[in-house]
């Protein structure tokens, strides 16, 4: 671990996601280190989120050192189904974990349908405005 921060942003929406990121690596007094798009490329159980290791000026009374921050942007529906994956899997060891994985994995992929879907809905309902 070398960030000494993090930062988690909650999106309504994937695309906001993008943007989001997009509006950070923009800015001039950030630099970008690493992105890890599990968006696009989920881990194994599912997880998905966009995480960026970021570097940003920090002031001190006597000077400006950069420090990094790690930030990760998601949607609710991701944050509401990483919090309870979390949860689950770091509170007890359970017997017939691998079952367990596969469905929280079918959960993820069920979530990621329903983001789809809200934003086709958003994106129609900008389209008739």
């Amino acid at each position: 671990m070398n960030d000494v921060a993090g930062i988690r942003v909650i999106c309504a929406f994937i695309d906001d996601i993008y943007k989001i990121a997009g509006m950070l690596a923009s800015q001039d007094d950030i630099t970008v280190l690493q992105v890890k798009d599990y968006i696009q490329f989920p881990k194994k159980n599912g997880y998905r989120s966009y995480h960026m290791i970021v570097e940003i000026p920090v002031f001190f009374s006597d000077e400006t050192l950069p420090m990094r921050v790690e930030v990760q942007i998601r949607t609710i529906a991701m944050d509401f189904w990483a919090s309870l994956e979390h949860q689950m899997k770091y509170k007890q060891d359970i017997e017939g974990a691998e079952k367990i994985v596969a469905r929280l994995a079918q959960i993820a992929d069920q979530i990621n349908r329903t983001d789809v879907e809200m934003q086709d809905i958003r994106e129609q309902i900008q389209q008739r405005n």
